[in-house]
């Protein structure tokens, strides 16, 4: 599934992407509300967490514009206004969950999963391939011909993405984007080492190679025709 965090707070922001990713979600991070409602527009998102105070476009109108626009995902407003006046907004505005900081995450898991199981049209797999290669993201283990192969936290999020995004060349500030939450730095050579040694774990001692490298654009995932 794939979740979209708007907020604007970094430390906040991060906390909650990393800790979806590490409870196998996919998930997206905009800082300000214009950025936001133009992801959430377009993005294909399962649910959007969305906190009120941002700059640009405050929370309430990026909902409002999503809901004008016909755009029925669901939106989990998270957020430091407690007041009851407040929470009667979000949810006249089309909301469909408030919940207020300071927050367990835990708890705000337990929403998000309530509202993506409520929103699923389709059952969403819990178990990606690409030939012999398995990743179960409920169990967060890997196996390639039936061996276990041990990943870190991020090399899981990295295959995940691969495998999610099978075929289609990833740019490294994608990558950078999604799996580091971090604007690409063609200086640093942080992707092409996590890359090199998540190939090294899932293709060096097996056939056919999985990951390549598109000189010039990125890397890619797919079967060998």
């Amino acid at each position: 599934m794939k979740i979209l965090i708007v907020e604007d707070e970094p430390k906040t922001g991060e906390y909650l992407r990393q800790g979806l990713t590490e409870a196998g979600l996919v998930a997206d991070l905009a800082r300000d509300g214009w950025d936001g409602l133009q992801l959430a527009r377009g993005g294909g998102y399962d649910l959007v967490i969305l906190d009120v105070m941002l700059p640009g476009l405050d929370g309430w109108g990026v909902l409002r514009e999503l809901r004008a626009g016909g755009v029925d995902v669901p939106v989990l407003f998270l957020t430091a206004r407690d007041q009851i006046d407040d929470r009667v907004k979000g949810l006249e505005l089309g909301a469909d969950d408030y919940l207020v900081k300071p927050f367990a995450f835990a708890e705000l898991l337990a929403r998000a999963r309530t509202l993506l199981r409520r929103g699923r049209t389709t059952v969403e797999p819990t178990l990606l391939t690409a030939a012999d290669l398995e990743l179960d993201l409920l169990r967060r283990r890997a196996r390639r011909a039936g061996r276990a192969i041990d990943l870190t936290a991020k090399e899981f999020a990295l295959l995940e993405l691969f495998l999610r995004r099978q075929g289609e060349v990833l740019p490294r500030g994608l990558i950078a984007s999604l799996v580091w939450d971090m604007n690409f730095d063609s200086d640093t050579n942080v992707i092409d080492v996590a890359v090199r040694r998540l190939r090294a774990k899932v293709d060096d001692d097996f056939q056919p190679r999985l990951i390549r490298t598109v000189r010039g654009m990125g890397y890619v995932l797919e079967v060998p025709a």
